[in-house]
Order: C-alpha cells, then sequence, then structure tokens
C-alpha cells in the first residue's frame, strides 16, 4: 500500500522534521549539545571559584586554609562577598610579624638557658680582722 500524504503538506520539508517512526535528528543534537553545554559552564563555574586558591597555591600564602574555606563557603552559599574576600587576601601578602618574633624568642631562650661567662675578675683577698 502506498503512502498516502496529505494535500497541504508541501513536497520540500526542513530535515528537522521527521516522520513517524523516523529519528528526530535536531530533538537528538539539541539534547546533545545541551549536556555539553551544561557541562562545560560547570567546569567554567568551578574553575572561576578555584581561583583564590590557585593564587595562594602559586604564592605559597600563609593563610592558604582561610581562602580555601572562604571559597569553599562562597561556592556552597552563592554569596560572593566570601569569594571576594578571599581574593583580596589571596592578592595581597600579609607582612611576616611571625618570623622575628621567633628570632626574638630563640634568642632570649639561648640567652637565659647559657648566659656568656662574665669577664672574671681578679679577687681580692679577704680582710684580716
Amino acid at each position: 500500500m502506498a503512502e498516502s500524504t496529505n494535500g497541504l503538506v508541501p513536497e520540500h520539508l526542513p530535515f528537522f522534521i521527521t516522520g513517524p517512526g523516523q529519528t528526530d535528528t535536531l530533538f537528538t543534537i539539541m539534547t546533545v549539545f545541551v549536556i555539553l553545554a551544561i557541562l562545560g559552564i560547570g567546569v567554567f563555574y568551578l574553575h572561576l571559584h578555584s581561583i583564590p586558591d590557585r593564587m595562594a597555591h602559586e604564592a605559597n600564602h600563609t593563610q592558604l586554609q582561610l581562602i580555601g574555606i572562604l571559597t569553599l563557603i562562597a561556592l556552597l552559599t552563592h554569596n560572593n562577598l566570601f569569594w571576594v574576600i578571599a581574593i583580596v587576601i589571596a592578592a595581597i601578602n600579609p607582612p611576616d610579624f611571625v618570623t622575628p618574633l621567633n628570632s626574638m624568642a630563640r634568642s632570649l631562650r639561648r640567652l637565659a638557658q647559657d648566659p656568656e661567662p662574665e669577664a672574671e675578675a681578679p679577687k681580692e683577698p679577704a680582710p684580716h680582722v
């Protein structure tokens, strides 16, 4: 039996209009595109959120744990203020106050435990009474 088509259907149809029982190619292409787009946007979003962490790792930053916590909070709460604070902390390297204090403490500890011998003064003989 020959397929009968409706008389209102034009002879030339676009490729995305399929007949009954045929594969919908446009739907398949769009499904793959949407899945890849969602994965790409997710990777970009996570890459963007890890910028302060990567900056801190490259600079061997002293506040690495604080920056990591702030970026994680920003990722989970979608509060961009935490991310901005993390990137500011990662960009500005705070002055090192701990090393001079540790050096002073070591020096004082060394002086307290092993005092330098004083120059011995000649002993005067005890007075005879």
